[in-house]
């Protein structure tokens, strides 16, 4: 039997005329049974996504600032019930969330309550069974308990034939509500994904699927009709983020394809995301291309050292790193020469940073030492770049003939992905001219 989970991102539950295409996506699909949505995000630009309402609401020290935001809150749903002629009272659910704001809620409950609304109403909606979150998904020393929750998650809902669930959250080991980062409920949909033994987990959003690179700087890139998990992780790393990178892996384990689709436009096929093994094997097909996709991000900060017979010192790199985790500062990459080691850096405090230099230069006593501060590291993803001659040319002549300095090159070990660090100053320029020399 064919069994999908749908999850519906904040855009396609922002209010009623966007959550009445979610059930027609729904109750279009018989085998559509399992949905996690998340909570209503905005229905304009100006607007306030309903989980930032959550957190100001949190924060509120006045009872009367706490009122007049739960308020506005609860005038939201109620546009939303309204607009769908639901008969549906959230009244009870409502006086209970103020009820524990007041009496100290924890913030992760409080936050949580935008997608625990959220599935209520489009539950009653659709006619599906609602099941809390804190039902099947559990968390042990705050991070998610895995396989506790896989199997707590497949024992509940297979007692249910058609569920809706409400992504971002689940239970901590004290039973206390425990939330996922921002874009959790993307986890969430694949941990139901997972527990039901789905032939495919479709993330429905208001974009068409995986873009090329950022439509922000390249104006309509062609969207990737299909990417592999490995690909995802390297372009979501890079700053691509249209999906949770932590959402893959409970479905990765499970071998289930992602779909990434769009809620305003579901004729539209989207993005496939499956494993590489897959298309070995021939159960997908696409199409041969050189690269997948192109994902950067910038400020960064180089630190580039020079010794004489560097390669004959031992443990040097290991004193690099020691510095670093003691300054807590997160390494991106570190490629050498025979004489020289760069450290590509996070952004950090000028002072935190200063101490991490005195350190190295304490340690390690360079010949030379310099900072760079505003790097851009652009990544070009794509296990076809292994078979075919000639991309880290492509690469560079894209570059050089925007006139664009290449400060550090680094190819992965999987050779899968070839890094580029440029200025700042760029970054667009860069991500452009790659685009258009191995796409259009």
């Amino acid at each position: 039997m064919i069994v999908k989970a749908l999850k519906f991102g904040g855009t396609s539950m922002a209010n009623a005329q966007s959550i009445a295409q979610v059930r027609d996506v729904v109750l279009s699909d018989e085998t559509a049974r399992y949905v996690v949505v998340s909570a209503p995000g905005k229905r304009q630009p100006s607007d306030t996504k309903v989980t930032d309402l959550l957190i100001q609401l949190h924060g509120e020290q006045t009872e009367k600032g706490k009122r007049e935001v739960m308020d506005v809150i609860e005038a939201r749903f109620d546009d939303i019930v309204k607009g769908l002629d639901l008969d549906l009272d959230l009244s009870y659910d409502f006086k209970e969330i103020y009820s524990k704001v007041i009496g100290g809620a924890s913030y992760d409950y409080v936050v949580s309550r935008g997608e625990y609304l959220s599935a209520k109403v489009l539950a009653k909606l659709i006619g599906y069974e609602f099941v809390d979150a804190s039902e099947i998904i559990r968390f042990k020393g705050g991070v998610l308990d895995s396989e506790g929750t896989q199997q707590l998650a497949f024992s509940v809902l297979a007692k249910a034939k058609k569920a809706v669930v409400p992504g971002f959250y689940g239970l901590d080991e004290k039973g206390e509500i425990k939330a996922f980062s921002r874009g959790g409920s993307d986890v969430s949909g694949a941990i139901v994904a997972r527990a039901v033994h789905a032939s495919v987990y479709e993330n429905w959003t208001d974009v068409d699927g995986f873009m090329v690179c950022d439509p922000r700087i390249v104006k309509s890139p062609e969207v990737i009709e299909m990417v592999t998990y490995r690909e995802l992780r390297e372009l979501s790393y890079m700053g691509a983020s249209v999906l949770h990178p932590e959402a893959v892996f409970p479905v990765n384990v499970a071998g289930i394809p992602i779909n990434i689709r769009n809620t305003f436009r579901p004729e539209a096929k989207g993005t496939m995301i499956v494993k590489y093994e897959d298309i070995l094997r021939g159960k997908f097909a696409r199409k041969s291309n050189v690269i997948t996709g192109i994902a950067g991000k910038k400020n960064f900060v180089g630190i580039f050292l020079e010794k004489q017979m560097m390669n004959n010192e031992i443990g040097i790199c290991k004193s690099l790193l020691d510095v670093l985790y003691e300054n807590n500062i997160s390494l991106e990459h570190m490629p050498t020469g025979i004489d020289t080691v760069t450290l590509v850096v996070d952004p950090t405090d000028d002072k935190v940073l200063a101490e991490a230099i005195a350190g190295i230069k304490e340690r390690c006593k360079p010949t030379t030492l310099e900072v760079h501060k505003g790097l851009a590291l652009i990544a070009v993803v794509g296990h076809g770049m292994n078979k075919m001659k000639g991309t880290a040319y492509r690469v560079c002549k894209a570059l050089t003939d925007a006139d664009i300095n290449i400060r550090m090159i680094d190819q992965g070990s999987s050779e899968m992905n070839i890094i580029v660090a440029v200025e700042d100053e760029d970054y667009e320029k860069a991500i452009s001219a790659l685009y258009h020399e191995f796409v259009k």
